[in-house]
């Protein structure tokens, strides 16, 4: 370790001082640890045109930040994507081990704060070749980032959203978290990738999670992915990869497009994710590229394991990304200030059958948890009045309909070109 480095950074450190005027800023560290380090910058043309920092508690905390803006202070926007703690105690000379964990925090505040600066930055000039390949920290998103750094022209940039942090939630279940976000910039690391992030929580909240909620209370269930996937996730994504000059948004989707540029399935059925790509925009979906459509989920995961990634593993969300670890009921109650309300299942000629927790926690077509028993055969949720808190169940043969209303329809051409509809995201079309 080389003492003077860090003591030179300790006693002078570079860019000390008060938030960048009109600046971005990251954040890291606090309770419990008690050091906190703070990044602020502001970026155009491509570089960092402005940066400053400040940290409290430990020393190190204090040689870590002024590392991250001696790095950052006039570097190209790719350059500062690069850094990491490893980058940060090299700077600083070295770090020991119970040291290192200052450079982590300063590494992620400047994360935190290059991503969002560059997002508020606008267009910058096209790079030829150039891609913003969107990382999960799944092995779906990784396999595209594979591929995609396997072509040639430019190195790929990565980007990561970290969209919800709940801390009863798992965040090893969840896509969108802190430590998903960690996970798929050591996996970016590992392609020789830059990585971005953009904290986008308030957006999630807003725009994805309380519709939810609102749907859930009443008594109707919303699908969140298509929202969050149509108006939100992919949006601001393509909008980062206009600030960085990319021309194309590359995503781990299991989707295809057509001759005309029009969306379809999968070639994997069982994988297909058409469905929550169904808000795009048209204009939106010509900018983006999906490397898996034609894979099957085995070869994704071959492919990891052939190039040695962490995540080749990985098991597949199956739950809401914000539901992850919780469970429904849970989150209602303490986000949705709905709780348990006891009411009566009843069969369809009104007959009390049973009980049940609150009719807002049911789905029509929903088997599990009705806990009724008696039966000569299984049955179904066919309806929930949330208002009169009951839920009624009934045969296979009770959810059969002969007219759908549809709300919120959106064509993206003529009428007479529809051939066939999908109900639900793996249903048969």
């Amino acid at each position: 370790m080389d003492r003077e480095r860090f003591e030179e950074h300790l006693s002078h450190p570079h860019r000390r001082g008060a938030p960048v005027e009109g600046g971005r800023d990251g954040s890291a560290g606090g309770a419990p640890c008690g050091d906190l380090v703070r990044v602020s910058l502001a970026v155009g043309d491509g570089r960092v045109t402005a940066v400053s920092f400040d940290a409290s508690g430990c020393g190190s905390a204090m040689a870590a930040g002024s590392a991250a803006a001696t790095l950052a202070d006039g570097a190209p926007v790719i350059d500062v994507a690069r850094i990491g703690p490893h980058e940060l105690a090299a700077e600083l000379g070295g770090l020991s081990a119970g040291k290192f964990h200052a450079a982590e925090l300063a590494a992620e505040a400047l994360a935190r704060a290059l991503g969002a600066a560059t997002y508020a930055s606008g267009p910058a000039p096209a790079v030829p070749g150039l891609s913003l390949v969107a990382m999960s920290g799944g092995v779906d998103s990784a396999v595209a980032a594979l591929l995609s750094a396997r072509e040639e022209g430019p190195t790929p940039v990565a980007v990561t959203l970290e969209l919800w942090r709940d801390a009863e939630g798992d965040p090893e279940a969840s896509c969108c978290s802190a430590s998903a976000v960690l996970r798929a910039r050591r996996v970016a690391r590992e392609l020789g990738m830059p990585h971005l992030t953009l904290d986008l929580r308030e957006e999630f909240e807003r725009d994805v999670v309380d519709p939810w909620l609102d749907g859930q209370r009443r008594g109707i269930t919303p699908n969140p992915c298509i929202g969050c996937n149509g108006s939100l996730r992919l949006d601001a994504m393509l909008s980062l990869a206009e600030s960085l000059g990319a021309g194309r948004l590359v995503t781990g989707h299991y989707a295809r497009t057509g001759p005309c540029g029009e969306l379809l399935c999968g070639a994997d059925s069982a994988k297909d994710q058409s469905f929550m790509l169904a808000g795009l925009e048209p204009e939106s979906i010509e900018r983006i590229s999906f490397p898996l459509g034609e894979l099957t989920k085995a070869q994704v995961r071959q492919l990891a394991s052939d190039a040695g990634l962490e995540v080749a593993a990985t098991p597949d969300s199956q739950d809401l990304c914000f539901l992850a670890g919780v469970g429904r009921g849970r989150f209602m109650e303490r986000f949705g200030g709905v709780g348990e309300r006891p009411g009566e299942i009843l069969d369809t000629a009104g007959k009390v059958l049973g009980t049940h927790s609150g009719a807002h926690r049911f789905t029509v077509g929903q088997r599990r948890g009705l806990e009724i028993g008696g039966l000569d055969e299984p049955f179904y949720v066919v309806a929930t009045d949330t208002d009169a808190n009951t839920v009624t169940v009934g045969p296979r043969s009770a959810l059969s309909r002969e007219r759908i209303d549809i709300r919120d329809l959106r064509l993206r051409g003529g009428g007479d070109a529809v051939r066939q509809v999908r109900l639900r995201s793996h249903a048969p079309a």
